[in-house]
């Protein structure tokens, strides 16, 4: 480890060799690195009990029901009951969220060094080597060979990274050779409808294996093994995706949003892995592309679909669907993405982007329930409101515990200068620098409110930065040291930097002011528009929205008291509109946009 660095430091069990998810070691920068799952511990609040209630959940779930369409695929015996839904043996993805349910575990333990977890763990890759057959039966009329086989390498390189699972790298191999065969020579599109008359399994019509570059990159840093290099390299989606937004082509539009978003981190780990500047730019481009077609909430991809930046198409699917955006999965790999870009180009508005989706989306999903209803889509209709997708175990089922647990890595980065914060909430970092134990303590009410402190507890004096994010809207923030106002002018768009020799009980206090605007919905309809403040999108609930509404209206809503999770504006000669963030609805019916009506 180069001077300097900060290191691990109170990471428990094997979470102390593997700090990270998409550590790749890089070919060619000096890209930020990520804290361990343990050296983050939150606060009780909203993010904690969505991590403890997805952990909870996993723990239940039953391991012969889970390993039945394994078993049963490879005429195995079958022992107890199918867990129902879109993953039993010939039900739409069979098996498809083993993997990720191992990979959540896997981090839940890294973050908790629960003991029935790692045993968890065990049994589940146990139970799945034993039906690994050479001929990958259960592969065969499968929809989705590269899509499972995607998410059981990155949950077998995890339970051996996260929980020292000893037997995972060599059953990842026999897993390897058992898919080889059904995998296509290489990325496939994404097809919307099939290629023949009835549904072809041999044609990867739905599969996803332009998404899968990204964990064999994982699979050849961690294993050593030049066979997951080359396949990595193998399923580059060059041509037809990388290729062209490398050089600023928007291909995006028409295309599957989740994955081909899932597939802007594969660019991303192609850059970190082999130095490659096209790839680097096509995740940058993509990146930007889907930015200039989200809706204020962070969220993007109506009906599952990326549409034509400039068109009316985010407007009109204000009112002709409810399926906004596709929640828990899209929500993953938009951390993952901007957790990349931020790493690699330390530019904070991918963490502002990162924070939006977080506060807007993801943060308010309905929980993951242990008969598995599942909630997919955020809704941003003029008519909206929350509902469990109507299958029972979809993807997002799999992709809700794993960002759960990802929340801690996405707080803090750091480099040989020193810790970057990148989210404020309420959390523990725990790390080592030059011999010296650090604990930074941040409380905060954020984004309900604009104060933010940070405590530090040191062994010994030591020197080193601490960078913290002033997102793009946070015109007129202020710091201050220790009771003492810094001079400094806190850009917005920036990481301010506070280098100084850090003493026990240093405090440094931020104040973020949660300012008020209105961003129209696109340039065709200005005054179709969300109430933003801060990075929270303000929701009118319809039961007490009014026939006009105007600027003057939206600008006047004001927290019921200090720190109030609910707003109201008032109106003249009516009861008041109330407004609420996402993670603040329940069961209410609530517009994300609004059409103003003249002064």
């Amino acid at each position: 480890m180069a001077a300097g660095v900060f290191a691990n430091y109170a990471i428990p069990s094997f979470a102390r060799g593997g700090a990270v998810v998409e550590q790749i070691e890089p070919a060619t920068t000096s890209a930020l690195s990520l804290f361990g799952y343990g050296q983050v511990q939150l606060a009780p609040g909203p993010l904690q009990t969505q991590f403890e209630e997805n952990h909870k959940l996993l723990l239940s779930l039953s391991e012969d029901s889970l390993l039945r369409p394994y078993r049963i695929r490879e005429g195995l015996p079958a022992p107890g009951t199918d867990l129902g839904g879109w993953y039993d043996t010939n039900a739409f993805a069979p098996g498809f969220t083993y993997g990720q349910w191992m990979s959540a575990l896997a981090r839940f333990y890294a973050a908790t060094g629960d003991a029935a977890t790692r045993d968890k763990i065990n049994r589940l890759i146990a139970g799945y080597a034993a039906t690994i057959s050479t001929a990958g039966k259960f592969y065969e009329e499968n929809r989705f060979p590269a899509y499972i086989y995607d998410k059981l390498v990155l949950g077998l390189i995890d339970a051996h990274t996260y929980a020292g699972s000893p037997a995972a790298f060599h059953t990842l191999d026999r897993a390897t050779d058992a898919a080889w065969s059904h995998l296509p020579p290489h990325a496939m599109p994404h097809q919307e409808a099939p290629l023949v008359a009835r549904e072809d399994f041999t044609e990867h019509v739905w599969d996803e294996s332009y998404t899968i570059s990204e964990n064999l990159f994982l699979a050849a840093q961690r294993t050593g093994n030049p066979r997951y290099l080359e396949m990595a390299k193998r399923y580059l989606f060059d041509s037809e995706y990388y290729d062209p937004l490398s050089r600023g082509e928007n291909v995006l539009p028409g295309r599957h949003a989740y994955s081909h978003m899932n597939s802007l981190s594969s660019a991303a780990a192609a850059y970190l892995a082999l130095g490659s500047e096209k790839h680097l730019r096509a995740a940058k481009n993509g990146f930007a592309f889907v930015h200039e077609q989200s809706y204020a909430t962070g969220g993007w991809g109506p009906d599952e679909h990326f549409v034509v930046p400039g068109s009316s198409a985010l407007f009109d699917s204000l009112t002709k669907t409810h399926a906004s955006f596709e929640t828990p999965c899209g929500s993953y790999a938009h951390f993952k993405l901007t957790r990349y870009l931020l790493r690699i180009t330390k530019d904070p508005g991918y963490g502002d982007s990162m924070e939006r989706v977080l506060y807007n989306t993801i943060l308010g999903a309905k929980p993951l329930t242990p008969s598995g209803d599942a909630f997919y889509y955020a809704d941003n209709n003029f008519d909206g409101s929350k509902f469990y997708h109507q299958d029972k175990w979809p993807c997002c089922s799999g992709t809700l515990p794993q960002i759960a647990a990802d929340y801690r890595i996405s707080a803090y980065f750091q480099d040989a200068r020193g810790i970057y914060v990148n989210l404020y909430l309420p959390s523990t970092l725990i790390a080592t620098h030059s011999k010296a134990s650090i604990s930074l303590t941040q409380t905060t009410e954020y984004p309900y409110d604009s104060h933010i402190r940070l405590d530090f507890a040191v062994t010994k004096p030591t020197i080193f930065s601490l960078f913290l994010r002033i997102p793009e809207w946070a015109k007129g923030a202020s710091l201050a040291v220790n009771g003492m106002r810094d001079s400094q002018e806190l850009a917005p768009g920036t990481f301010a930097e506070l280098r100084r020799e850090w003493k026990a009980s240093d405090r440094v206090e931020l104040n973020l002011p949660l300012t008020q605007r209105l961003e129209p919905i696109d340039a065709r309809h200005p005054n179709t528009v969300a109430l933003v403040c801060g990075p929270l999108v303000l929701m009118p609930l319809k039961s007490t929205q009014t026939a006009r509404i105007t600027r003057g209206t939206l600008f006047s809503a004001k927290q019921s008291f200090a720190r109030s999770r609910l707003y109201a504006a008032a109106v003249a000669n009516s009861f008041p509109i109330q407004f609420k963030a996402f993670p603040d609805i329940g069961d209410e019916h609530y517009a994300t946009y609004v059409t103003l009506s003249p002064a």
